[in-house]
């Protein structure tokens, strides 16, 4: 036997923005702690190649900040892409759909 059908939920478009905040928030967050990491990582390991104390501010400021920022605009540019692309998906599947 076939399932019962169920109506397609109909897509809404004010909750785009909410989406793409978050992932921009969480996929930057994300960023920022690995070249955070990375970037102490590499400081750490040269100073001590180098035989100098490591100043650990470069880390923060010429590493992980501008990789943050950078991540940062390139997912919120594809975030409202996908976005947009999927809204658009649903609502011609929506209407193909009521037209059936």
């Amino acid at each position: 036997m076939f399932p019962p059908k169920t109506a397609a939920r109909k897509p809404r478009l004010f909750l785009i923005p909410i989406r793409v905040f978050l992932a921009t928030i969480l996929l930057t967050l994300v960023a920022f702690a690995v070249s955070l990491l990375l970037g102490i990582l590499g400081i750490v390991i040269a100073a001590h190649v180098r035989g100098v104390p490591a100043d650990l501010r470069f880390a923060y400021r010429y590493i992980a900040a501008p990789i943050a920022a950078i991540v940062g605009v390139v997912v919120m540019i594809l975030a409202i892409a996908l976005e947009i692309r999927h809204y658009r998906q649903s609502k011609a599947l929506a209407q193909l759909e009521r037209m059936s």
